[in-house]
C-alpha cells in the first residue's frame, strides 16, 4: 500500500469520494487551511484560548473538504485532473506509471512543502511575519507543482486504463 494511499484513507478518499474531491472548488478552496491556521494561531497573543476556534475549524475544514463538494460537472480542467493524477499516482502499485514519472521529483516536491509547513509552525511561534509568509509560500510552491505534475501524469495515464478514461468527462 502506497503512503498516498494511506493518507487517502485517513481521509475517507472512497471512489465517490475522489470524484468529490475534483471538484475545482474543492481543490481551490482547500488553499485555504493553511493561511487561515497561521493567522488563527497567531491571533492567540490578541484573542486567547479563542484562537482555537479558527485554528479547529479550518483543520476540520480540511478533513471536511474532500467530500463536501458535489462531483464536478467536467473534469476537464486543471483542477480536477490534478487531483485525478493523485489518484493515478496512489495506484502505482496497482497499475505500472511511465518511467518519466519514476522520480524522486515528487518526493522532493513534497519535502519543500513539509520543509515550508515546517518554517509556517515556527513562525507561529516565534511571530515571524517573514517567517510565516516564507512558510505558506513555500508550502504552496511545493503542493502546486506537485499537482501540476500529476496534471501530466493523468494525461499520460488516462489512454493506458479504462478506469482512468472513465473519469475523464
Amino acid at each position: 500500500m502506497t503512503l498516498e494511499r494511506k493518507v487517502a484513507n485517513v481521509f475517507r478518499l472512497t471512489d465517490e469520494n475522489w470524484m468529490k474531491h475534483s471538484n475545482p472548488w474543492s481543490v481551490w478552496t482547500r488553499y485555504s487551511v493553511l493561511p487561515i491556521i497561521v493567522l488563527a494561531f497567531w491571533s492567540r497573543v490578541w484573542i486567547g484560548w479563542w484562537c482555537l476556534i479558527p485554528g479547529l475549524a479550518s483543520l476540520f475544514w480540511m478533513f471536511l473538504n474532500p467530500i463536501f463538494f458535489p462531483k464536478p460537472k467536467s473534469t476537464k480542467n486543471w483542477a480536477s485532473r490534478s487531483v485525478l493524477g493523485e489518484r493515478v499516482y496512489l495506484n502505482r502499485d496497482r497499475i505500472d506509471i511511465p518511467e518519466i514519472h519514476k522520480t524522486p521529483l515528487y518526493s522532493i516536491l513534497n519535502t519543500i512543502s513539509s520543509i515550508g509547513m515546517l518554517i509556517a509552525i515556527w513562525s507561529i511561534i516565534y511571530y515571524s511575519i517573514w517567517g510565516a509568509v516564507l512558510g505558506v509560500a513555500l508550502a504552496y510552491l511545493g503542493k502546486s507543482w506537485y499537482l501540476d505534475r500529476m496534471v501530466w501524469l493523468y494525461e499520460m495515464m488516462k489512454s493506458e486504463s479504462e478506469e482512468y478514461q472513465s473519469w475523464d468527462y
